[in-house]
């Protein structure tokens, strides 16, 4: 038996992907959260094999907890189901450890084998999402530059340094960190410290 969370802010579509799912007999929706950190306390407690979470939810979003649980090393697998299908959603995901990335429109019979897929340990993409990842392979980006105190500055984020420890460490003012994390931000094209991380590892300006 396969063991589902769903997170979702809508709970009607709770409702309605829980009887899709539970039509099926080696499917069981055990429970179903509202937001990230919902999810992800419950993915704590209960263990399931897979989490349908979808991405922006005003109690918490799903990009920061799939980052969290993957971070946390719960063997559950979190897959997207969403309606959008946004080239930063996707890749913000993606580099999350999110196991797959669907659309809300997937037909029942489509979305219970995309979970079990999902459980054997697949990636499951719907097909218009990996069209979009095959596309910006092909366009690979140019790699961005950072200055040495960026990289710097950027080296101590991956450490798990917080602000505070960067200007001491650095012997800056903790505004300056922020200046400095800010135009990392803006070259790598991200919004938040896990993903700049992830996007200078991506692009060899920080070793593994």
């Amino acid at each position: 038996m396969i063991r589902i969370i769903l997170a979702d802010d809508h709970p009607v579509v709770r409702e309605g992907l829980r009887a899709m799912l539970s039509a099926e007999s080696d499917l069981e929706v055990v429970a179903d959260a509202s937001s990230g950190p919902q999810a992800e306390a419950l993915a704590a407690r209960l263990r399931p094999d897979i989490v349908l979470m979808d991405l922006r939810m005003p109690g918490g979003g799903g990009v920061d907890s799939i980052a969290r649980m993957a971070g946390a090393g719960l063997p559950c697998r979190v897959v997207v189901l969403t309606t959008y299908e946004m080239d930063r959603d996707i890749l913000r995901a993606v580099e999350a450890g999110a196991a797959g990335y669907l659309l809300k429109d997937l037909p029942r019979a489509e979305l219970a084998d995309a979970v079990r897929a999902a459980a054997r340990g697949e990636t499951v993409l719907a097909p218009s999402v990996a069209a979009r990842l095959v596309d910006r392979l092909r366009t690979k980006p140019e790699r961005p530059r950072l200055s040495e105190r960026e990289t710097a500055v950027l080296r101590l984020v991956a450490e798990g340094c917080t602000n505070a420890e960067i200007g001491r460490r650095l012997f800056i003012g903790e505004s300056t960190v922020k200046t400095y994390l800010l135009r990392v931000f803006g070259k790598l094209g991200v919004a938040d410290r896990t993903a700049a991380v992830t996007n200078a590892m991506r692009f060899g300006l920080l070793e593994e």
